[in-house]
């Protein structure tokens, strides 16, 4: 779906300018974007899988719910409609516990696609089985949880296993710590 996206400046405020999704990823225009990572209090984290679908990294394992904020749209607002959009679990704001604002920079499909985005990250304890999850085929390809240690050892060795996006270690370590500091602190 080719969305609105406010246009932001290099401080994730918007310009009061908005443009199509496809446009500001054409010509690299900054803009908002969240992920959740959701965690259970047994010390696992809910990965998923991008579509076969998806233009950018198909297959590869990622964050629980990630998307782009809709212009006019609150942060916490995209990070809830994502989840639902995603998983299909509905979750409030509160739900929410809000780490990080991390500067994403990449270039895909030979430049045809270059993200400058401002990733709001949230931590979220899932409160339901795997099972009652729904994920949508167009995002979603499967969901799994894995231990904090798996998570860790699979993130280590991503540069041989093709796990997760190679280039993204350093985030996914600091992920870790977070949602460890979380359940254990």
């Amino acid at each position: 779906m080719d969305e609105y996206l406010d246009i932001v400046d290099k401080k994730g405020r918007p310009t009061g300018k908005t443009a199509l999704k496809s446009e500001v990823h054409k010509k690299g225009w900054l803009h908002n974007t969240i992920h959740v990572w959701f965690y259970t209090l047994e010390g696992e984290i809910l990965l998923q899988q991008r579509s076969h679908k998806k233009l950018i990294c198909p297959l590869l394992w990622d964050v629980s719910v990630a998307g782009h904020v809709d212009a006019g749209e609150a942060i916490e607002e995209a990070a809830v409609r994502e989840t639902k959009e995603e998983i299909g679990l509905n979750i409030h704001a509160n739900d929410l516990r809000r780490i990080a604002t991390h500067f994403h920079e990449g270039s895909y499909n030979n430049g045809a696609i270059q993200d400058n985005e401002f990733h709001h990250i949230f931590i979220s304890e899932l409160k339901v089985p795997l099972k009652n999850l729904a994920p949508q085929p167009n995002e979603v390809e499967a969901l799994k949880l894995v231990s904090l240690d798996v998570f860790s050892e699979l993130v280590f060795n991503s540069f041989k296993n093709m796990h997760f996006v190679e280039s993204n270690s350093d985030y996914y370590h600091y992920i870790a710590g977070e949602i460890y500091n979380q359940i254990f602190e």
